[in-house]
């Protein structure tokens, strides 16, 4: 199934439901990142309750306005990964030990176990899973501030 082939609405519980291009309907259904870090609008899978996929959207900005901000919306409310901005301090440079950090979504604490929760992807981004199982992105480490880096230095 392509990412013209189907139409999406919600029903009166507010959840989505798909109607495929031969009029088949499917409720309750979810978007799911193939590549969430890396190509988050790129590979895009709508899938049943059961876990069978119902459609397949290769980019989001190839569907209608009206479609997009359902998918958009549903991925917001279901995926919670806040984008670090800069580290403000650190309570020690032994592990554990208490981040204080500025992120996409205000400031926040969390305590990193040890180093190997500092994750790389690709060069350029790092993934920091707190001790809640909370995941932290770092989407380039040259964007952050001079005395943000020299803290990550000192972990990685």
């Amino acid at each position: 199934m392509t990412t013209t082939a189907f139409s999406l609405s919600r029903n009166k519980f507010g959840r989505l439901t798909l109607t495929a291009e031969d009029g088949q309907t499917h409720e309750d259904v979810t978007p799911v990142r193939a590549f969430p870090i890396q190509a988050p609008d790129d590979g895009i899978s709508m899938v049943c309750n059961d876990g069978r996929e119902v459609a397949w959207i290769d980019q989001l900005t190839d569907l209608p306005a009206a479609v997009r901000n359902l998918v958009q919306e549903e991925l917001q409310g279901s995926e919670f990964m806040p984008e670090i901005r800069r580290i403000i301090d650190v309570a020690s440079f032994a592990t554990p030990c208490t981040w204080h950090v500025e992120t996409d979504r205000g400031e926040a604490d969390f305590v990193l176990r040890g180093e190997e929760d500092i994750r790389r992807i690709g060069r350029t981004m790092l993934l920091v899973a707190d001790t809640h199982g909370i995941h932290f992105l770092i989407r380039d480490i040259a964007a952050l501030d001079k005395h943000s880096r020299r803290i990550l230095d000192r972990f990685l």
